[in-house]
Parts: C-alpha cells; sequence; structure tokens
C-alpha cells in the first residue's frame, strides 16, 4: 500500500483545494491529510485565516478524500508523522516547489500544479474589506496604520484628527483625511479610536448613533454609568463596540488564562500584575496627556478581573502626583481584595519598574517577564524545579493585527465579547470612575 500525505490550512475550503486534493489521492492507495491547527497557522504569520480549526476539519472530511486526518501543531513535525506514519509520498502545491526538498530524504516528494485563478487568499480579498476610519491624534496611529496591512479583512481609508497638521505624514495614504468625525463617520463601517480617555464616551456614541462598529482603546469610558450607556446602546443599533487591549487577543496570554482556569496552578491565590514606562503618553501638539492609570490601569485590570473576576470586596489606591503638572498622577497602586484571594496592580508613567505578571497558586505559580502585556513566553513554576513548564509562542506587530482580525470577525459573526467580557468592561470603566477621572454624565 502507498501513503501519501499533504498538508494545508484549507480555509475557506473551494475547488483548487479540491482539485489538489484528488492529485494527491491518485497517487497513492491512503491519503493521509494535516490540517494546520491555529497556532501553528498564527506563528507561521497566516493571520487572516477565518475559520477555527474544527470546521476546517470539517470540510475536508465532506469531501470525503481524506483516509486519515491529523492536525499539524508545530515545526518540523512533517518529519516526524512521515516517519511514524510509514509515509512513501509527500505532495503539495507547485507554488512550494523547492522548499520541501528536504524532506527527499525520508520519502519521494511531489509538487502538483496549483488550478489557476483561485486561493483563499483571493477569495478574501475579494470579499468586501471593513473600511475602517481612525479617530484621534497619537502618533500611535501609525504604527496601527502599519499593521492593518496584514490584515485583507480591514482596510483603513480615513483618518479624523483634531486640527490640519496632526499625523500629516498619513494624509496622502488615506482616501478621506478630516477633522470633522461625521464626515469620517459618513465615509467607514466602522472606527478605532486612540485619543484621550476623557473624549472615548462622546466619540463613541456619536459612532454608535451613526450606526458604526467600533474598537476603541481602553477605557471606552470615564464611568460606568457611561459604559453602561454605551452598551446598551451598541445592543440596541445592533453594532459591535470592542475594546482595543491587545493583551486580550495575543495567543500567549489567552493561553495562559486558560490554563490557569484549568487549575494548573491550584487554587488561585494573588495576581500581581506592574506596567510601567519613562514615556509620558499623549500628544506634544494638542497638549493632552494621560496619566498612569489612563494609559497602564486597563493592561492592569485585565487578568485581574479575567482571573478572579469583579466581584471583588473592597479596592485601595495609592497614586503620586506629577510634580510638574500637579493633575497627573505619575505612579498608581491598587490592592483587591477578594473573599479567599487578593490582587494588585502598580502602573506608572515617567516611573520604571520590573513590568513582570505573577500569578500565585495553591500548587505553583505563573512568571510572565517583561514585558508581559507582550505574552509571547511564560513559566509555570512548581516547588520541584523538575516540573516547571515553559511555553513560548510567537507575537507579531505587538498584537495589533490580532486584536484587528478579532474585530473583524466579531463584525462578521456579530459578538464582540468572546475575548473580553462585559463584565470586565464595565468594571475597567468602573475603577476609573471611583479614581475620580470621571467627567459629568453625557446622555
Amino acid at each position: 500500500m502507498t501513503k501519501v500525505i499533504t498538508y494545508g490550512t484549507y480555509d475557506l475550503l473551494h475547488y483548487g483545494h479540491i482539485r489538489l486534493l484528488e492529485r494527491a489521492k491518485e497517487l497513492g492507495d491512503y491519503l493521509i491529510i494535516g490540517v494546520t491547527a491555529d497556532d501553528f497557522d498564527k506563528s507561521r504569520g497566516k493571520i487572516n485565516v477565518q475559520q477555527p480549526l474544527e470546521e476546517r476539519i470539517s470540510a475536508i472530511r465532506a469531501t470525503g478524500l481524506a483516509d486519515e486526518i491529523i492536525v499539524e501543531e508545530y515545526e518540523g513535525q512533517k518529519i516526524d508523522d512521515i516517519r511514524r506514519l510509514g509515509i512513501d509520498i509527500f505532495t503539495v502545491g507547485s507554488d512550494w516547489i523547492g522548499c520541501f526538498d528536504y524532506l527527499q530524504e525520508y520519502c519521494k516528494v511531489v509538487y502538483l500544479p496549483r488550478t489557476e485563478g483561485i486561493s483563499s487568499s483571493e477569495i478574501r480579498a475579494g470579499q468586501s474589506s471593513l473600511r475602517l476610519g481612525m479617530i484621534g491624534y497619537s502618533s500611535f496611529l501609525k504604527k496601527f496604520f502599519r499593521e492593518s496591512k496584514f490584515v485583507n479583512s480591514v482596510k483603513i481609508v480615513g483618518i479624523c484628527v483634531p486640527k490640519d497638521g496632526i499625523l500629516k505624514e498619513l494624509k496622502p495614504e488615506m482616501e478621506l483625511y478630516t477633522t470633522d468625525c461625521q464626515t469620517l463617520l459618513e465615509y467607514v463601517d466602522a472606527v478605532y479610536i486612540h485619543s484621550s480617555p476623557s473624549q472615548h464616551f462622546e466619540q463613541c456614541k456619536l459612532a454608535i448613533e451613526s450606526g458604526k462598529h467600533i474598537i476603541c482603546e481602553s477605557p471606552i469610558a470615564m464611568s460606568i454609568k457611561e459604559c453602561e450607556f454605551l452598551v446598551e446602546l451598541a445592543k440596541n443599533k445592533n453594532v459591535i463596540l470592542m475594546e482595543a487591549l491587545r493583551t486580550a487577543y495575543i495567543t500567549g496570554y489567552s493561553r495562559l488564562v486558560l490554563l490557569l482556569k484549568a487549575g494548573k496552578i491550584g487554587r488561585i491565590i494573588s495576581v500581581d500584575a506592574v506596567c510601567t514606562s519613562l514615556s509620558i503618553f499623549g500628544d506634544v501638539e494638542t497638549n493632552m496627556k494621560w496619566g498612569s492609570l489612563e494609559t497602564w490601569g486597563p493592561t492592569a485590570m485585565l487578568p485581574v478581573f479575567q482571573i478572579l473576576g469583579t466581584d471583588y470586596l473592597e479596592k485601595r489606591i495609592f497614586t503620586l502626583k506629577d510634580e510638574i503638572s500637579g493633575n497627573l498622577d505619575m505612579f498608581t497602586k491598587i490592592d483587591f481584595t477578594y473573599s479567599s484571594a487578593t490582587a494588585s496592580i502598580r502602573v506608572g508613567n515617567g516611573v520604571k519598574s520590573e513590568g513582570q505578571l505573577i500569578v500565585s497558586g495553591t500548587k505553583g505559580y505563573v512568571f510572565v517577564p517583561a514585558p508581559w502585556w507582550k505574552t509571547d513566553y511564560f513559566e509555570i513554576r512548581y516547588e520541584n524545579p523538575l516540573d516547571n513548564k515553559r511555553y513560548f509562542y510567537q507575537v507579531d506587530g505587538e498584537g495589533i493585527r490580532y486584536e484587528l482580525v478579532a474585530f473583524s470577525n466579531a463584525v462578521r459573526n456579530k459578538t464582540s465579547d468572546y475575548y473580553i467580557g462585559n463584565n470586565v468592561t464595565l468594571e475597567i470603566c468602573n475603577v476609573m470612575n471611583d479614581f475620580g477621572c470621571k467627567k459629568d454624565n453625557k446622555f
């Protein structure tokens, strides 16, 4: 019996895929099809995959061409599979000619001609991209724009800035460059908001009332009442309101939370998160600067509320004001007390500390080194060091491209709380409210 193996992502399974698999089937008596896992695709830079692994496997199974289906989960697995499964022929499309010649040491390698004029990438590109506008003044918008080019389901077409001249280097690349938010909203399907947190409520409210989907830097409002109003308004208008908390969409961080919920370190006793920077965030031209809690608070609170929940008994806030401005906090520490656990966050602008995340449990603890909010590596440590486990994940573009993919998927699937629950969003705004940053509610 001649065994044949081939691999692919098989996103949005189409005629080209099927023709390739039919030709692979003709090469032997038994066809094994390897479907790449979501994490492995991300590690290879394939972030535009629209279907989860289960759907892609089901589509392959439905063709009736596979005698066996396996999941490809790590680099180098092809050699392991060929040797373990006794493969005679490895085959793949001709667009990979030369890339897998190294496998000739283990089996015959056959490159099959592709069906011209069709591919998953072309299908995704042919679908209408979400026309996205940007609102704000931070130089971060330039980075956001560059990263958006890696996501083919989103196209940034316009920008709204407070006054002409800010971020003018982006002007040649935009279809629309304006200082009027309403003009931008009439031109796009959705908006990304990266402005002063004090402006988020009004900007989100305007966008929702215009029927536009929103991805907004956290916090989306400076009080829980304003946040509740926005969440309800978005629901009534049938639009997506999503927080741009990049950490939540990074694979390493989301896997960490799942492992903790699965009891890998026993019962959680404490969560300690530190986020600091010597930089002062804001914009010189508009003279809008952000305090440490506005800048880092939502990120630091994310693991606290996702791991321990939002039903804490009390919180204690300690803060130090910036001596120059006198009205911005340069360092803030918040302690949360739960019925059987505790948590602490420390955030600072113009203050530097070790930006790590430590989660302590009854069986061990998790250590995520600085900068933990870009989680590409973490360790689970136990009493016996021989039991320790290390986890590595690829992170590209600081997580921006991942949150954009999540946002476009949320718009398509009409759900936005998969990564960040509404209870977390609301409690972040509640803390901001109690900190004393709340503006008068405006409904």
